[in-house]
């Protein structure tokens, strides 16, 4: 088939490339518009460009997928099938008519579960035991379009949403592939989500990434899990920000929430159950991160002293 790829971020690149190797024809690439980053704050392509242009793709940046001309462009390059991950923003009606079998969406969720823009976090931040990626036909709604094709993987015990997150995008790019190849085939018949068992999975902002100490022990774990690597967990310390590594529940302790205890080798902070976690990998603002351990040697009052 002749597809016109959509995508931006790192998650979405091994999907390209599954579709480069395979025996469709990768005419084009949507992506969001280059993103000021760096120090310098120059203008960089997102991954998807990138790789588009080492692949010597058409890439196509419009500022809003409203575009008229970007619906003008897309019906000159008269694609089967647009496949798509992770490509941020919504797809309108005027682009959604083009193609003649459709937008078709890899979600890495086991929908309805976790719609939204984050569905890897929430699971990971809620407890989930298991997750996957769904293959879905894309319509005006926030991924509510008939099934064609899933997967699971199960959510390991010390899973990063990072961790999690590259398993589904490697295993999701093969099943994205297969799917396009049924469809082509016209073998598959898209399958009507179900009414019951939907979640919303909105974007988690630093804001949310900020640890509440007073929650239980097994909930902060989660927490810090579920923002690493982005936005990436926080708290404070004498005013300053201090980012987190993932921590790792470590029982019973005569802490109160947030009240810090320095070991040996360890470091402690209390929870709202009067569990303690250790810190693994912490961040100090403007600092290179460093284990825990190393950076309460050189803090003064931090034994028995409060985060946050």
């Amino acid at each position: 088939m002749r597809l016109v790829f959509a995508g931006t971020p790192q998650v979405a690149v091994p999907a390209l490339d599954a579709l480069l190797a395979s025996q469709h024809e990768v005419m084009a690439v949507l992506t969001r518009p280059d993103a000021r980053a760096g120090r310098g704050r120059h203008e960089v392509g997102s991954p998807v460009a990138q790789r588009a242009a080492e692949a010597g793709l058409e890439t196509l940046k419009p500022a809003k997928a409203s575009d008229p001309a970007l619906a003008e462009r897309l019906r000159e390059l008269a694609p089967d099938c647009c496949p798509v991950v992770a490509y941020g923003g919504l797809v309108p009606r005027t682009l959604l008519d083009v193609p003649a079998l459709g937008w078709v969406n890899l979600h890495f969720s086991l929908l309805p579960a976790w719609r939204g823009a984050a569905p890897v976090q929430h699971a990971i931040l809620h407890g989930d035991d298991l997750t996957g990626a769904t293959v879905f036909t894309l319509e005006e709604g926030l991924d509510t379009g008939p099934v064609l094709s899933v997967m699971t993987e199960p959510i390991r015990p010390r899973d990063t949403s990072g961790e999690l997150l590259d398993r589904l995008a490697t295993a999701g790019a093969g099943l994205l592939v297969a799917t396009l190849d049924a469809l082509g085939r016209g073998e598959l018949t898209a399958q009507a989500q179900p009414a019951e068992g939907v979640s919303l999975a909105p974007k988690v902002t630093v804001a949310d990434a900020l640890v509440d100490w007073s929650t239980p022990a097994f909930h902060v774990d989660r927490q810090v899990r579920a923002c690493t690597p982005a936005p990436g967990a926080w708290t404070t310390w004498a005013g300053d920000r201090l980012g987190l590594g993932p921590v790792e529940p470590a029982g019973p302790a005569d802490l109160a929430p947030a009240e810090v205890g320095v070991g040996r080798r360890d470091v402690l902070v209390g929870t709202g159950d009067r569990q303690a976690v250790r810190l693994g990998e912490v961040r100090p603002a403007g600092r290179r991160p460093l284990a825990a351990a190393d950076w309460a040697r050189g803090v003064r009052g931090l034994d028995g002293g409060t985060l946050g």
